[in-house]
């Protein structure tokens, strides 16, 4: 445990990946902040020294997991051309249930303050859904234009159904739930082949 007073490094971050091991084990009710930095093996205050209470830190972390998804799916634009397809479609879909998880994504809607901070966030232009599914269809245009995808697949179509099945999957599994990503895996080998 980190004593009081000494600097703790990329607290987010730790303080973010004992938040997800908390809600992995206990589900959305277990999540404290005490229950945080006890995971996260740092002094008891320290979320509230870096976050305005536990609202603001939930907010944080699922715009945090939003913004690294939407970086790998804007990353698709530099595989055009390499690998599959299919693979490379399939890597982001993943990423959209591992960006915080379906017990993140269910955590949010259960604390209105929380819910609320991130519509304005994503209002404001934080990238989310709507970015990835930009991402997507961008990605899948350019793989068109090469021949790699066929004439036949919608872009738009094909990005809102992966980013929504993500998210319908994301809102609708909880632990002991079976594990979503086999289905989010054969419904992009639907959409663009195999």
């Amino acid at each position: 445990m980190s004593p009081r007073g000494v600097a703790t490094p990329d607290v987010r971050e730790r303080l973010f990946a004992a938040a997800e091991r908390v809600l992995e084990s206990g589900g959305p009710g277990a999540l404290t902040s005490r229950a945080v930095t006890t995971e996260a093996g740092c002094a008891k205050g320290l979320l509230h020294a870096h976050f305005a209470g536990l609202d603001e830190f939930v907010a944080e972390l699922c715009l945090d997991r939003f913004a690294r998804t939407a970086t790998k799916a804007e990353a698709l634009s530099g595989l055009v051309g390499h690998g599959s397809v299919a693979g490379n479609l399939r890597a982001v879909a993943l990423g959209l249930l591992d960006s915080g998880g379906p017990a993140v994504a269910g955590l949010a809607m259960t604390r209105p303050a929380a819910a609320l901070r991130i519509r304005e966030a994503l209002e404001a232009g934080a990238p989310g859904f709507a970015a990835i599914q930009q991402a997507i269809a961008e990605y899948l245009v350019a793989e068109s234009r090469l021949g790699r995808v066929a004439h036949t697949v919608d872009p738009d179509s094909t990005a809102l159904a992966v980013v929504g099945a993500a998210h319908h999957l994301l809102l609708t599994s909880w632990p002991g739930t079976p594990d979503p990503r086999e289905q989010l895996k054969r419904l992009v080998v639907g959409l663009v082949g195999g």
